[in-house]
């Protein structure tokens, strides 16, 4: 794959380029950007800190030996601030230790310099799609649990019975376990399901499964 990714969404993702010799940021920008893709370029960690917006999407193109704050602590320092920008390290001293521990960290590859271009090409498209499921996981996960702070405190009851007891779903055991009619609790649930936008208990409990701290948050309700 030699070409940057289509994007279907409002904002293209963007190749943050981190390298502190002018020369290498100046090339791989330049052939980057002939290969249709967005390059921001810096040449330390700090210039790229005061100008990142954690919104934007794309990957990090980021040189192992920085200096002041270097690749693997800068990678540590977005860890930190949950900021998950998929990091694709370029060295042309990292070793293998140094490679082992940002893989291990979550880095999508360490090339080691000189790379050849569609190398690098390949790992950035990858880090796009990484980056693009992992915001698109969180938006699920956004709505999801606006979806379920809409439900009354009994609304929120009934829910955490069905997700906890997915086998056990009858009107009439939710109502024994809160001491409420079956008629009461047939109520409650449609109007669940009509608020959650969904049409049945098992989507319930998938979606449940699918944001695994939904549970959690109905619980604590």
């Amino acid at each position: 794959m030699t070409n940057a990714l289509a994007r279907t969404d409002d904002q293209d993702p963007t190749v943050f380029l981190i390298d502190d010799d002018a020369k290498v940021r100046a090339t791989l920008s330049r052939a980057l950007s002939k290969r249709g893709f967005s390059v921001r370029v810096f040449e330390d960690a700090a210039h790229f800190l005061r100008a990142y917006d954690p919104a934007a999407p794309g990957c990090l193109v980021l040189d192992y030996g920085l200096p002041e704050l270097n690749g693997l602590e800068l990678q540590t320092l977005l860890s930190d601030k949950q900021i998950n920008i998929p990091i694709i390290f370029i060295s042309g001293h990292g070793g293998v230790r140094e490679s082992v521990q940002a893989m291990k960290s979550g880095a999508i590859d360490f090339l080691e310099k000189p790379f050849r271009q569609h190398i690098l090409i390949d790992c950035i498209n990858n880090a796009f799609e990484v980056d693009r499921q992992a915001r698109a996981a969180d938006d699920t996960r956004h709505m999801t649990l606006q979806k379920f702070d809409r439900l009354t405190t009994r609304e929120r009851e009934i829910a955490q019975f069905m997700i906890a007891n997915p086998s056990n779903t009858a009107s009439k055991e939710i109502g024994r376990e809160l001491n409420i009619s079956p008629r009461t609790v047939d109520h409650h649930r449609a109007r669940i399901l009509e608020k959650m936008g969904i049409h049945s208990v098992a989507e319930l409990i998938d979606l449940s499964l699918s944001v695994p701290d939904v549970a959690g948050t109905v619980r604590q309700k």
